[in-house]
């Protein structure tokens, strides 16, 4: 469930730096060290919350207790860590779904899904896709089970209304599931917005050191959220003490992080949109970008991410060559800028040239004289 009680809590701050805390001991660490059990000791009849690792973990409860706390402060949720993002969504779907159920994915989403959806369909469940701009999920709606909303979606970054379509979804008999991983719960609360699961890659900005693989899901619903305990338990999707761990001491600074990447994400789009070269350009929270009427009315930040393209795939590998301060390197989120030409993974449907780049808490100044300097230098 949602954390202690440490006092009042009213900034994002206060809560992210306090979130999941137990109460204090004397001459105990604020935050203890990861616990590293397989069993523990369990005398006379099964009682108490930790019997085997699998199931129940102190290190998990802690920073469980943490994230519910930052997805939906004060009220009472259940939030469980899973071993990576896609193990939580395969959870959530895999837990609720049966065969001759029907299932709503985006088909602008994560570049994995396409493999969620050739399993989903192995076990006799109907597949249906739909893009993320416009609420276009709402034509293939009808008669489904659970709908899967990727907002800002990733890497196109365009967004969707959550609040009509989990009205519309419910409406319909559907359950709504909502990736938060891009925008965190400091830029978006998914299940304020109606939305029956928040699930989420903790390996991304939530923790934004590039160094834990974590996931999670959280719900308000208890039979909801016990089967999908049920499942973890089933699948054996664990995550490991010390990444729990980790997770959790990365919570302190997240709102210092995603401000400071939140704004530096903004000056550098702003700039990336003066260059001739660079078209497709998206970032949320630019005032003429697609997405930025409705993102502004669900969203309190806007993300790290910026996405635009190169004119060809040559320029694009000339850019990233080009760059000092910035890896090449998947995944987003981290205090390091990465970027990468997403095509060539082969799963995203974009240009050879479209790059997505991920700011992270370098200097804004630096950073973006970096970029343009790569730009031009690109060029020749």
């Amino acid at each position: 469930m949602s954390g202690s009680d440490s006092g009042p809590v009213t900034g994002e701050g206060t809560r992210a730096v306090r979130a999941g805390l137990p109460e204090p001991v004397k001459n105990e660490p604020t935050l203890p060290g990861p616990v590293f059990a397989a069993h523990f000791h369990l005398p006379g009849e099964v009682s108490g919350p930790y019997a085997y690792g699998r199931d129940e973990n102190p290190t998990w409860t802690h920073v469980e207790r943490a994230i519910g706390e930052l997805e939906a402060p004060g009220e009472d949720v259940e939030t469980l860590v899973f071993a990576s993002g896609l193990a939580a969504v395969s959870a959530v779907l895999f837990s609720q779904l049966r065969a001759g159920d029907a299932v709503v994915l985006p088909s602008d989403g994560y570049q994995v899904l396409p493999l969620v959806r050739a399993q989903l369909e192995a076990y006799g469940i109907e597949v249906r896709t739909a893009p993320t701009a416009g609420d276009a999920q709402l034509d293939v709606l009808d008669g489904a089970k659970l709908l899967l909303i990727e907002s800002p979606c990733n890497p196109g970054l365009d967004v969707c209304d959550i609040r009509r379509l989990a009205v519309e979804a419910h409406a319909r008999g559907a359950l709504v599931v909502v990736d938060n991983t891009l925008a965190t719960p400091l830029g978006q609360r998914p299940l304020a917005l109606g939305a029956d699961f928040s699930v989420a890659s903790g390996t991304k900005q939530l923790t934004g050191h590039g160094d834990v693989l974590l996931g999670y899901v959280c719900g308000r619903d208890a039979e909801a959220m016990a089967a999908v305990r049920r499942w973890r338990k089933i699948i054996g999707a664990i995550a490991g003490p010390m990444e729990a761990w980790l997770a959790h001491r990365s919570l302190a600074t997240l709102h210092l992080r995603v401000d400071r990447q939140n704004a530096t994400a903004l000056v550098l789009a702003e700039a990336l949109g003066e260059r001739p070269e660079v078209t497709g350009l998206r970032y949320p929270g630019l005032p003429g970008d697609p997405a930025h009427k409705i993102a502004s009315q669900q969203m309190r930040r806007y993300g790290s991410v910026v996405s635009f393209t190169l004119p060809t795939r040559a320029r694009a590998d000339r850019f990233l060559e080009s760059l000092r301060l910035v890896d090449d390197a998947t995944s987003f989120g981290g205090v390091r800028s990465t970027a990468e030409r997403r095509r060539r993974w082969g799963g995203d449907d974009v240009p050879e040239g479209f790059i997505r780049l991920s700011v992270g808490a370098e200097d804004p100044d630096d950073l973006v004289a970096d970029v343009l300097r790569a730009l031009d230098e690109s060029d020749q």
